[in-house]
């Protein structure tokens, strides 16, 4: 791992371990706790810090503000899962299935909270701005969460549709995680804003690869079970790219698969996965997440300064672009 990377997830980890430390009824706050300890790239607290840093500045002020976005980031993943029924987080059960519906909602819901009043103990200087970024992003997350879910019920998803719907669930957090680092560290409008820029591509890319990884990723390094979006009928951009690329009796049999209501979820994730080979959908998948990959270079780029500070995060988004989790 990147040594700074490495530093700052520590710094980071540290931190979340004090995040509703002691709060009672446990029953309420236990499972907020539990998705906390599970761990994973702790990405967007330290792309805050970063941002910081990338403009010189101590980033100890900014570590409340980074705790906002990852506990926001956990809870959004809390009712992520509940709303897909998934089994599985990061290798460890999900809260649904560890405790029941009802906790993982109201403990989610205790978690935006938390989120807020760390959020509310940045300097007053920085407050409205990062306050009104915040709370724009966390309506943007529920809006690509909507799309999301509206998808499942379409089998005419386009590509365009998809883009903006994992822009407005994924990217945003990444864009906004990086702007309230350079708001901390009195950037110009115009260096945060590329900044932004730079999270969101690097966003696209990230979910892209995610979804890539769903289908050809390693089970014993994903920490997911892998096929679960096509089991699913998750509109993924490889599943759009399917229907839209497949010939007559490919089109049929996927159809067939998606209106399948009792089947083996073996077979359909192979099934689904070897048209998947056939239209060559992973080379044209790598292509499109090294487009967005590049255009999140060009943003950082334009940012002002000099280029030996930008080699962080030059090294930590060539990382997550050849990860295999």
């Amino acid at each position: 791992m990147i040594p700074k990377v490495s530093f700052f997830k520590q710094k980071i980890g540290t931190s979340i371990e004090k995040v509703l430390l002691d709060e009672q009824p446990h029953t309420l706050f236990d499972p907020a706790r539990y998705i906390l300890s599970l761990g994973g790239k702790r990405l967007r607290p330290i792309l805050t810090l970063m941002a910081v840093d990338l403009f010189g500045k101590e980033v100890d002020a900014a570590v409340n503000p980074a705790l906002a976005i990852e506990i926001f980031h956990n809870f959004s993943l809390l009712h992520d899962d509940l709303m897909d029924q998934a089994d599985m987080r990061r290798g460890s059960p999900t809260v649904h299935k560890k405790w029941n519906a009802n906790s993982a909602i109201l403990s989610g819901d205790a978690m935006v909270i938390e989120a807020y009043q760390y959020i509310a103990r940045v300097p007053p200087e920085f407050l409205p701005e990062i306050i009104n970024l915040f709370s724009t992003t966390a309506m943007e997350i529920c809006k690509g969460q909507q799309y999301d879910m509206d998808f499942e019920q379409r089998l005419d998803v386009s590509e365009a549709e998809y883009i903006e719907m994992i822009r407005l669930k994924t990217a945003v957090l990444i864009g906004c995680a990086l702007k309230i680092g350079a708001i901390m560290a009195k950037a110009s409008a115009i260096d945060a804003d590329a900044l932004y820029a730079y999270g969101i591509n690097m966003g696209l890319a990230f979910q892209l690869k995610d979804d890539l990884l769903d289908v050809y990723g390693d089970p014993k390094t994903f920490g997911k079970k892998i096929g679960g979006d096509i089991v699913s009928n998750k509109k993924t951009f490889l599943l759009i790219k399917a229907l839209k690329n497949a010939n007559q009796h490919q089109k049929e049999e996927l159809h067939r698969w998606l209106s399948a209501t009792d089947f083996d979820p073996e077979a359909k994730i192979r099934f689904v996965k070897n048209i998947y080979d056939e239209l060559n959908l992973k080379f044209i998948s790598e292509n499109l997440i090294e487009k967005y990959y590049l255009a999140s270079l060009d943003c950082l780029s334009s940012i002002n300064v000099s280029d030996d500070r930008k080699k962080d995060l030059i090294d930590l988004s060539e990382h997550l672009m050849h990860r295999e989790k």
